[in-house]
């Protein structure tokens, strides 16, 4: 027997899209820059920018999951890393996906530390066992999802 899946397509994402971008702006959050989670938070991360019109977007490559299910032990953050001093004194909005273990999350969010003025997260999907709690969620969920920009 096969789980269910969440299954988000492109024109749900806009939609859901909008709508974080929609809880960001409600709460009073004008981040400076987003710092996106390759590859996942890429997408998000480019869709929060138009819409809070934030203009500074960075990268971070971390890689966890290897597969469905599959997993490295713990996330390793990939060349290049941002150089810490782009990220000093800012109000910085992390970008993903998923909130899954939240190992990922927390790797990024230790990363930011104390070089930056604030640090919130922002996801499509937040999991129930995630370790993460992300002050953006558009949706909670216990299933495997499918996104429209990847293969599985």
């Amino acid at each position: 027997m096969t789980q269910e899946r969440e299954v988000l397509d492109w024109a749900t994402f806009g939609t859901a899209s909008r709508e974080l971008a929609g809880c960001v702006s409600d709460d009073g959050y004008r981040p400076d820059l987003i710092l996106a989670i390759a590859r996942g938070g890429l997408f998000i991360a480019g869709a929060l920018g138009y819409a809070l019109r934030v203009k500074n977007l960075h990268v971070m490559n971390v890689e966890f999951y290897t597969g469905i299910d599959e997993r490295l032990d713990m996330p390793v953050m990939l060349p290049p890393v941002p150089q810490v001093v782009d990220l000093a004194g800012a109000r910085v909005l992390i970008a993903d996906d998923v909130a899954d273990t939240g190992a990922t999350l927390k790797l990024v969010h230790d990363f930011c530390g104390d070089h930056v003025a604030e640090v919130r997260c922002a996801v499509l999907y937040e999991k129930p066992h995630t370790s993460v709690q992300c002050e953006y969620v558009w949706k909670h969920t216990d299933r495997w999802i499918n996104f429209p920009w990847s293969a599985d």
